[in-house]
């Protein structure tokens, strides 16, 4: 018998732990990141990240580890939980307190009695834990680095692999490394981790790390430390030479241990695995093997006491049995009970069971189970494996609610499916599940719907349409069809006729209050407005008769946008959704919808202080109920910064951008990535080109699209290419709805690009016809109203078409300015650049020194790099002194309320002269780089990989803003300030 203490060398890996050690560094300095370990089954995943975490301890991280089983597909989360449970038993420890002060995660612990909090279950439920997992985590890399291992990912249920997509793409700037491993031989072409796996790959912080065979000298040279710490290779092992097992083993550790063992023990080497893993079983006692076989049944871990019961034997013969098992290695003792030493060995176990034997043993385990109240989910799975159908339907339809509440919908739809699925086959089905079968088939849809699966929620709905008698259940089906085919972008033509028929049978009850809000809303995605008015109206009225206080909000809402859409008062849509925030509804998501929409009026009106505490308000709300990543706390958001950006405090809006993910890989992330984009381009920060980057594959999207390309138009304008910039803006221009008022803003960034190239006639013309019908037209006719940022840009429109054209006065540009001066700061600033320039042109020098000077302090309070390049090259040219040469353009930092003081006319002190090629952008240098080389337009275009057109274009900027009149004074003056020649090589846009 050879008997081994575990192995303490690890041998033949230094690359691949040289590399993991690598992440782990990054993450102690502050750069998240991610490890994905892959190998086949036995290579020594596991022993090196058990290496790993054991370097982490002594580095100072907090090790979290946890492991998923073959039963996981069933158990949500259960990597997740078994990390968290020992952490959080540990009170005193760096995890405990932040796991318990998290609701969210206290419900994964065992014991924790509390049911879904305020409500929330499914998508609503797994945003908020996916919520407190990321804050958790950030909370504790806050005091030390985290290392948290995933053990056995082959196996994760949908809800864990979705938790470890999103916080590999929210992670960035935290002390925190995440581990999985995985098998790769188990990873068949429709295994669902596979194309996770190619996602994360794609994502810069993540790293690949593939565990190959042994080599044969190192195979031999472990082979030699396990004799070293064991008995070694005696007898029959040193007549077939260590040669035999080393080809055999093909260089995988564990098959080479588990060779030796066998070999030490027959004269004959085992010939398939099935048999070399149960080499070692058939040495045991019968005692022994039994109770191998019973623990196999429950699952790669076991309780001790769990064993005890499902053995039937006593404690004295159990531990002698154990003590056998344990000292083979087969299974190894924990702190409350046994766990295989490898998955390979419990399958092989498991697998030599008899069919009777295996049903016998599993049916054994559901009743222990059941009397100690264990996860219903792992009830099912022993229920279904010893075909005890009633149980399974019972014990299903049971992990499916705990589940939805748990956030796992994905694991809820598949709980509710199985019950279905034997629903015929139970007697007294309806009286096992609690609620008749129908119930359960619209939990099922609905749990398909929150993880996502709109389609196979509104087939599932449809299928019990068919099937359906009862005037209610057809209704509730109608409206839920409706509500899901809206979500998934299906018919709106079916999704009408659906609410329409739910309305026209449902009682006088909630249901008919949220038939007609769900209605409404149908109606208004279709534009229409008369129809949709009265059905919200209708809502309101049957909600406040019913006590339908959800459906009251939400028809509220509904109400209130149809106002804001089609009406004519904005006062009445903010009366509306007032009444709508004044007390929670029970719906966590119409809330925050509530807030998000009420916050938005008032900042597309004007009232930015208003909109400022608003938003303030719901972020702080979806933050305690940790629901900051769902929809509408993710709106709030990005509102939250907006106003700050409008109104001047862009180093608050930075500080909020910190939390928008660069690395986007679904749409939700990538439009709140898009947002940063304003303070970063104003700034002419250098991660605007990653951000923009990553954002490219999202500008199908309408909404991506319009902001990225909008704020990629604007970076390209400030550095001197209008052509890129235009290119743009054509692209948003062919994507929008000719009404949707976005078309304003983008149609005045075009104008600037046209009259920067120099471009008149039907150009100009087309963008500003797009931007003046969009104005006065809605979907369904004139427009009854537009905001007043609309009305700005409309102003600015209409001014760029003149300087295209040549023909502006400063009139035009002061009401483009005046426009913008209900607290937009920036845009006030830049309108006020341009009527600088305008006056300037009429000779009024004073007035246009007044304002230039206005712009300049707005745009150094801001540090709006690019736009104070641009003035400081105006008043170079006009030979204005400047006012704020003291503040380095290269770190600007705005001080709170400087931007607004000085737009009111309150410069705050500054100074610095900067050298007269500061005025030049980075494009612009280059271009006079190569100027001063002797380079014609054409070399330089080839050089710069730009057209000879530009180049003509960026040289005749240059001369402007250097104020000479001949290639040749540009580069005595480029040589005077030390620009090298050199320093042009390549091309940095």
């Amino acid at each position: 018998m050879v008997a081994r203490t575990p192995q303490r060398v690890l041998i033949g890996r230094s690359a691949e732990l040289d590399r993991l050690v690598g992440v782990l560094d990054a993450a102690a300095a502050g750069l998240a990141g991610v490890a994905l370990v892959g190998g086949d089954a036995g290579i020594g995943k596991t022993r090196i990240v058990t290496e790993l975490s054991d370097l982490a301890q002594r580095r100072g991280f907090v090790t979290l580890t946890g492991q998923c089983a073959e039963l996981g597909d069933a158990l949500p989360y259960l990597p997740l939980a078994d990390a968290l449970r020992g952490a959080a038993a540990d009170a005193e420890g760096p995890v405990g307190p932040a796991v318990t002060a998290r609701p969210a995660l206290r419900r994964l612990l065992p014991g924790d009695e509390a049911g879904p909090a305020e409500g929330t279950t499914g998508g609503l439920a797994q945003q908020r834990l996916f919520g407190s997992v990321l804050d958790m985590l950030s909370e504790v890399a806050g005091r030390q680095p985290v290392l948290f291992v995933f053990e056995d990912l082959h196996w994760a249920d949908r809800s864990t692999r979705d938790l470890l997509v999103f916080l590999t793409r929210m992670l960035q700037r935290e002390r925190v490394c995440l581990v999985g491993t995985y098998r790769t031989d188990d990873l068949h072409r429709r295994h669902p981790l596979r194309p996770v796996l190619a996602e994360l790959r794609r994502l810069p912080l993540v790293t690949s790390v593939e565990l190959p065979p042994l080599g044969d000298d190192e195979m031999a040279e472990y082979l030699a430390v396990l004799d070293r710490y064991g008995e070694g290779p005696a007898g029959p092992v040193a007549g077939h030479g260590l040669t035999t097992v080393i080809e055999r083993a093909g260089g995988n550790p564990f098959f080479a241990e588990e060779l030796l063992a066998a070999g030490a023990e027959r004269a004959r080497l085992p010939g398939t695995l099935a048999d070399l893993l149960l080499a070692r079983v058939e040495t045991l006692s019968e005692t022994a093997r039994q109770v191998l076989r019973v623990a196999a049944v429950a699952g790669r871990r076991v309780g001790h006491d769990l064993l005890r019961d499902a053995t039937g034997l006593g404690d004295l013969p159990l531990e002698d049995a154990l003590r056998e098992i344990v000292s083979q290695r087969l299974l190894t003792a924990g702190s409350d009970g046994y766990t295989f030493r490898h998955a390979l060995l419990q399958e092989a176990v498991y697998d030599d069971l008899l069919p009777g034997e295996r049903t016998r043993l599993h049916t054994a385990f559901a009743a222990l189970l059941a009397e100690r109240g264990g996860a219903p989910a792992e009830l099912a799975h022993h229920h279904l494996a010893g075909h005890d159908l009633p149980g399974a339907l019972r014990a299903s339809v049971e992990a499916g609610r705990l589940a939805a509440g748990l956030g796992a919908p994905a694991e809820a739809h598949r709980h509710f499916e199985r019950a279905l699925e034997v629903w015929d086959q139970v007697p007294e089905a309806e009286r096992l599940a609690g609620e008749n079968r129908a119930r359960i088939a619209l939990a099922s849809a609905a749990a398909a719907a929150a993880a996502g699966d709109y389609h196979r929620a509104a087939e599932q709905v449809r299928r019990l349409r068919r099937e359906a008698s009862d005037p209610v259940l057809i209704a509730e089906t109608g409206e839920r069809l409706s509500y899901y085919l809206a979500d998934a972008g299906g018919d709106e033509a079916e999704a009408i006729a659906a609410a329409r028929e739910a309305v026209d049978i449902a009682p006088h009850s909630p249901l008919l209050a949220r038939a007609l809000a769900t209605y409404a809303r149908a109606l208004f995605r279709q534009y229409h407005d008369e129809e949709a008015a009265a059905t919200a109206s209708r809502a309101l009225e049957v909600a406040e008769a019913t006590g339908a206080h959800d459906a009251e909000v939400s028809a509220l809402v509904s109400l209130a946008l149809i106002e804001e859409e089609f009406g004519s008062s904005v006062e009445h849509a903010v009366d509306l959704l007032t009444r709508a925030t004044r007390r929670p509804s029970g719906d966590l998501s119409i809330d925050l919808r509530a807030r998000f929409n009420l916050a938005r009026i008032h900042y597309e009106n004007g009232a930015l202080a208003v909109a400022a505490r608003i938003t303030e308000d719901g972020v702080r709300l979806a933050g305690e109920t940790g629901l900051t990543w769902s929809t509408f706390g993710t709106d709030l958001r990005f509102l939250h910064y907006l106003v700050h950006y409008a109104d001047g405090d862009w180093d608050a809006a930075e500080r909020l951008a910190g939390g928008f993910g660069v690395r986007v890989g679904t749409r939700a992330e990538a439009q709140l990535s898009s947002f940063a984009l304003f303070a970063e381009v104003g700034r002419g920060r250098p991660g605007a080109d990653e951000r923009l980057r990553w954002l490219s594959r999202f500008w199908s999207d309408a909404l991506i699209g319009y902001m990225a390309r909008g704020m990629a138009a604007e970076q390209a304008l400030w550095r001197g290419d209008p052509q890129t910039a235009l290119d743009h803006v054509d692209a948003i221009v062919a994507a929008l709805e000719p009404f949707d008022p976005s078309l304003i803003r983008i149609a005045a960034t075009g104008l600037w690009a046209l009259a920067d190239l120099g471009r008149t006639g039907e150009p100009c013309d087309d963008l500003l016809r797009r931007a003046r019908w969009a104005a006065e037209n809605g979907p369904n006719g004139p427009r009854g109203r537009l905001g007043p940022e609309g009305v700005a840009w409309l102003a600015r429109a209409e001014a760029e078409w003149h300087r295209a054209h040549g023909t502006e006065d400063p009139e035009v540009w002061r009401r483009a300015t005046a426009a913008f001066g209900f607290g937009f700061v920036y845009e006030e600033a830049r309108s006020r650049w341009r009527l600088a320039e305008s006056l300037l042109r009429t000779g009024d020098r004073a007035a246009a020194r007044a304002e230039w000077e206005r712009a300049v302090h707005v745009a150094a309070a801001l540090g709006a790099r690019p736009f104070l390049e641009t003035l400081r090259a105006v008043g170079t040219r006009a030979g204005f002194p400047d006012p704020t040469a003291a503040i380095p353009t290269a770190s600007p930092a705005a001080h709170d309320g400087d931007a607004q003081e000085i737009a009111a006319g309150e410069p705050p002190k500054v100074a610095r002269e900067p050298g007269r090629l500061s005025a030049l952008t980075a494009r612009e240098r280059e271009v006079l780089a190569h100027v001063a080389d002797g380079l014609a337009n054409r070399e330089i275009g080839a050089r710069l990989f730009i057209s000879q057109k530009t180049v003509s274009v960026h040289v005749s900027n240059i001369l402007a803003k250097l104020g000479v009149t001949s290639r040749t004074q540009a580069a005595a003056v480029a040589l005077q300030e030390g620009l090298s020649p050199g320093a042009a090589d390549g091309n940095t846009v």
